[in-house]
């Protein structure tokens, strides 16, 4: 068991509390235990987060913090936890400080010398992942997309070579907008991860090529409602894709005290290079030394 879920009362902190993206029993017993001891739960929307309180008989004093005041309820929230309180930052749905307003609040605690302490729960974009099957070993979290067609088809452009999934939030309202302009900029071969509604009544989770996803979204408007996470899946691998010093320096070291596969995979990891323009570069280079 963990030593901070003991059952003794939380001392003065901020608590960074993630909450339910939309089931309200996927809120932990440790979240739940901050909230009942909190003296002060600083929140997005305070009648939003009332709803999940009273569900759960928590009658604490609730302020708002939320993109427009962000920088001056850290004051406040600063001076509590300085007089020994318990505060909670949570935010409507997820986890806070996280395409969700709570960083500078964390800050503003964390140059205050205050304690911060996370509790880890609901996060939508790795819930999507969990449940997707996409076979990519690290993802980039992009958060929204600009609104506006051609500042989001420009920073698409911008994500396009990074040899990771890629994901998104996205809401109803440009949901087909954004999945054709992905479409139409990315590999047609890499996959789209739609998952919307998460954890709610008419959750979703599919898996499609890129160049099928809009004649999918359009088949049925119900696709097109709810809270939508999108990944796209790493860009495909090219047969002979050249690799820079950097890269080949890494393996040249690896390989002196490891195996090949081995030296391989962890000169993909420290550098990001294809892992298969590796193996054949290894390759060629020994057959060159048996060679000489």
């Amino acid at each position: 068991m963990s030593e901070h879920f003991s059952g003794r009362a939380p001392g003065a902190a901020l608590y960074v509390v993630a909450t339910p993206i939309g089931n309200l029993g996927d809120l932990t017993l440790r979240a739940l235990d901050v909230l009942r001891a909190a003296e002060l739960v600083a929140c997005e929307d305070t009648r939003h987060s009332a709803r999940l309180l009273q569900h759960y008989g928590i009658a604490a004093q609730c302020i708002a913090v939320h993109e427009h005041n962000e920088r001056a309820a850290s004051a406040r929230l600063v001076q509590a936890v300085a007089e020994g309180k318990v505060v909670a930052l949570i935010t409507d749905a997820g986890t806070p400080g996280w395409s969700d307003p709570g960083a500078r609040v964390v800050r503003s605690l964390q140059e205050a010398g205050l304690p911060v302490v996370p509790l880890p729960g609901p996060c939508a974009a790795v819930a999507a992942l969990s449940a997707g099957g996409l076979l990519d070993a690290r993802f980039l979290f992009a958060g929204f997309l600009p609104a506006r067609g051609q500042a989001r088809r420009g920073q698409i452009e911008s994500l396009r070579d990074i040899d990771a999934a890629l994901v998104f939030y996205e809401a109803p309202h440009r949901i087909a907008e954004c999945v054709a302009d992905l479409a139409s900029l990315l590999e047609p071969e890499r996959e789209l991860l739609i998952a919307r509604e998460l954890s709610k009544t008419f959750e979703q989770i599919v898996r499609l090529p890129l160049a099928q996803a809009p004649q999918w979204l359009a088949a049925d408007a119900m696709r097109q409602r709810g809270e939508f996470v999108l990944a796209v899946s790493a860009p495909p691998r090219r047969a002979g894709a050249a690799l820079d010093a950097h890269a080949t320096r890494t393996l040249g070291v690896l390989l002196a005290d490891l195996p090949l596969k081995q030296a391989v995979k962890l000169a993909a990891e420290l550098t990001g290079a294809p892992r298969n323009a590796l193996y054949e570069h290894a390759l060629a280079q020994a057959a060159q030394q048996s060679e000489d």
